[in-house]
């Protein structure tokens, strides 16, 4: 018979596995007991304690004492993750602004800036703005480089597995642009770059319309219309990081979709672009027949494509969200109908929650699924702060 030999490097591993058991089993969930937590684990309660201890004096954990509301008894200790033991960076960066958000790891959101930026801007101007919007926030939440486990980063056009959109931006010189390398040079945590539609899609199943729905399609309306896909409950990027760009197949018609409302007749002589359409919102809502038309071929172009992605995907829900999704009210009804007209099924269709911070709020859930991974990855020691 062989006896088996349990070394040190053995018992510290378990020791770090059933630490990071521990956190598992309070991250996202209410502040519970030493006896749950024990339960919930399947770890004895004497090693639970111990554990727990430990985890609190390193800072994952923190002790929520009792309100004083029992009147029986001595109540119990009740623990929860410590959220404010890291924090992460969330970026949306545009064509007229760049919106940065700053969060823990619950994704508490505790600073954010938004600065605005030329259209025409170049690369180094605009990397400029993206590095004085997370200043701003670092700055307002008193925390410096160091104390970043993770950012994201959202833009526009299709990115690839190098974090660069080599296939199309609007952005002037975008296609050149390393974020990753950018940031990487004072930052020492992981750089994440994805697809603003994507992320916009995450935000709105983290904390938006779509919280109970696994299988959504995110149709992005505005000046530019674009689409993000969430399959069972996973974003898709597809393989070269282009799922969902529709509408690059100009048979789509979203490519001039915006062209309804930048052209409606009854526009004032003189606006700007740029406000040309929540003019002519705003004018449909008020019964302007010719604006009212505008908005039914602009709606009538975004439904093509939204047909063709319900068709192929047969998702729960489809989340109209971009600027335009304001008026959704104007939209939301004709948009059912044609669907309806053309799709084997017509999924529930909601206007988005979060408006125009959807991008970095989805940027911030990247980066905290960024930790989490690293975090309960088993083959990480446990408990010490994640670092790239």
């Amino acid at each position: 018979m062989t006896e088996q030999v349990t070394t040190g490097t053995d018992v510290n591993r378990m020791r770090e596995l059933n630490a990071l058991s521990i956190v598992r089993a309070l991250r996202g969930n209410p502040p519970s007991t030493v006896t749950e937590l024990a339960t919930r684990t399947g770890l004895s309660r004497p090693g639970t304690d111990v554990i727990v201890q430990g985890l609190v004096a390193d800072g994952w954990l923190t002790v929520v004492e009792p309100d004083g509301s029992s009147v029986v008894g001595r109540p119990a200790r009740r623990y929860r993750f410590n959220a404010g033991a890291g924090h992460v960076v969330g970026v949306d960066v545009g064509a007229h602004k760049v919106l940065a958000m700053l969060a823990d790891l619950d994704g508490t959101v505790a600073a954010t800036s938004r600065l605005p930026v030329d259209p025409g801007a170049d690369p180094a101007a605009r990397l400029a703005v993206v590095d004085a919007a997370v200043d701003e926030c670092m700055a307002a939440a008193g925390l410096s480089p160091g104390d970043i486990w993770a950012i994201s980063v959202g833009v526009t056009g299709p990115v690839d597995a190098s974090g660069r959109t080599a296939l199309f931006t609007p952005l002037p010189g975008w296609a050149s642009v390393s974020l990753a390398e950018h940031l990487a040079a004072r930052f020492s945590c992981p750089v994440q770059v994805e697809n603003d539609c994507k992320l916009a899609a995450l935000a709105e199943r983290w904390q938006g319309a779509a919280r109970d729905a696994d299988d959504i399609v995110y149709v992005l309306a505005g000046m530019r219309v674009g689409a993000g896909l969430i399959i069972d409950g996973t974003l898709r990027r597809g393989y070269g990081g282009a799922a969902g760009e529709i509408g690059a197949l100009p048979a789509v018609r979203w490519l001039t979709a915006p062209r309804h409302l930048e052209s409606c007749a009854s526009l004032p002589p003189g606006i700007d672009t740029d406000d040309a359409a929540a003019w002519v919102f705003n004018a449909a809502r008020s019964g302007d027949k010719t604006a009212r038309t505008a908005v039914r071929r602009f709606t009538r172009d975004l439904a093509v494509g939204t047909a063709a992605l319900v068709l192929a995907l047969d998702p729960q829900m489809v989340v109209l969200g971009g600027g335009f999704s304001r008026s959704a009210d104007l939209m939301l009804d004709q948009l059912a109908r044609e669907l309806g007209r053309i799709c084997l099924r017509v999924p529930e269709i909601r206007a988005s929650t979060l408006g125009a911070e959807s991008v970095a709020l989805g940027a911030l859930r990247l980066a905290i699924d960024e930790v989490d991974a690293r975090l309960f990855e088993a083959g990480l020691p446990a408990p010490v702060a994640p670092r790239a």
